[in-house]
């Protein structure tokens, strides 16, 4: 089941742009290693949805993950050969704002080789340029 939010006070949302990087969600918390975007971006609820479940395939049982987006815009789009006006359209699906720098996944109770093929099939699935990188000690 993809993410979206459960009450929304709008439901059409702006595009929007993407400016600057990421000054929160950028380090490393609940696990010992991250995945972070190297690109500004949308990712949608779908994509996030399946790379939890490459995650999860490859960790099985002995690691946990962690998910640190959650898709809250929404994106609309009319029919096709629809004529001009009659308003914007439907909510089609829901995406994840990503700035640089933004932690999209952790993984904690894994080695880092495990980490790396874990989170080297989850980039594959990502629509923006990713990095692996470790928990900084405090």
């Amino acid at each position: 089941m993809a993410l979206m939010p459960k009450r929304v006070k709008h439901r059409k949302s702006q595009r929007g742009r993407i400016k600057g990087s990421a000054t929160r969600g950028n380090k490393v918390v609940f696990g010992e290693f991250g995945l972070q975007a190297l690109e500004a971006g949308w990712i949608k609820a779908q994509t996030i949805e399946a790379g939890r479940i490459a995650a999860q395939q490859y960790v099985r049982g002995e690691g946990k993950l962690y998910i640190r987006i959650f898709p809250h815009k929404s994106i609309t789009s009319t029919p096709l050969e629809t004529r001009m006006g009659k308003g914007k359209g439907e909510p089609e699906y829901w995406v994840a704002v990503v700035k640089v720098g933004t932690i999209l996944y952790e993984l904690a109770g894994v080695t880092e080789q495990q980490a790396k093929v874990c989170f080297g099939r989850l980039a594959h699935k990502m629509p923006i340029r990713t990095r692996l990188v470790t928990r900084r000690p405090a």
